[in-house]
C-alpha cells in the first residue's frame, strides 16, 4: 500500500473477522459481551461477573495461545516491547477501562455492533486520543 509499506491488509481482514467471530460466540453462547478487561479481571478473580471464571480464563489464556499460533503458521515474527512497558501500558489501559466502564474490544467491537451510543461516544474518543499521541510521537520523532 502506498505511503503504509507495512500494512497487512489482508491479516489484518483475518485478524478482525475472528475477533467478530469470537465477541459473537461469546455473546451468542455466554450471553455476555466480550469486553477483553472485564474477562481479564474475572479470570484473575478481582472482579466480580456472571461470566465464569472458567470461561473467562479460557478467553484470557486463549488470546496469547492463538497469537503464537498465528506465528508458527504463517511464520511472522512478533516484536514486543521490554516487559516493562508492557506492564505500564497495561496498567494504563486498566485505569482507562475503569475510568471509560469498558475496554476497546467492549466498546468498539461489542458496543458499537448494538449502536449503544455510550460506546460510540467511547470509541470516537480513545481512537482520537490514538491518533493525538501517534501524531505527537512522530513530531517528537518517537516513533518506530
Amino acid at each position: 500500500m502506498p505511503g503504509f509499506p507495512q500494512a497487512a491488509p489482508v491479516e489484518g481482514l483475518v485478524g478482525g473477522l475472528l475477533i467478530g467471530l469470537a465477541a459473537a460466540i461469546m455473546l451468542l453462547g455466554n450471553g455476555r459481551i466480550a469486553g477483553v478487561s472485564g474477562l481479564f479481571a474475572r479470570a484473575l478473580g478481582i472482579s466480580p461477573g456472571q461470566t465464569p471464571r472458567q470461561l473467562a480464563l479460557a478467553f484470557i489464556i486463549g488470546l496469547p495461545i492463538g497469537a503464537g499460533l498465528v506465528e508458527l503458521v504463517v511464520g511472522v515474527n512478533a516484536n514486543f516491547p521490554a516487559p516493562a512497558y508492557l506492564l505500564i501500558a497495561g496498567a494504563i489501559v486498566g485505569f482507562g477501562t475503569q475510568l471509560g466502564s469498558g475496554c476497546t474490544s467492549g466498546h468498539g467491537i461489542c458496543g458499537l455492533s448494538r449502536l449503544s451510543k455510550r460506546s460510540i461516544f467511547a470509541t470516537l474518543t480513545f481512537m482520537s486520543a490514538g491518533v493525538i499521541t501517534v501524531t505527537m510521537m512522530r513530531l517528537l520523532g518517537l516513533s518506530p
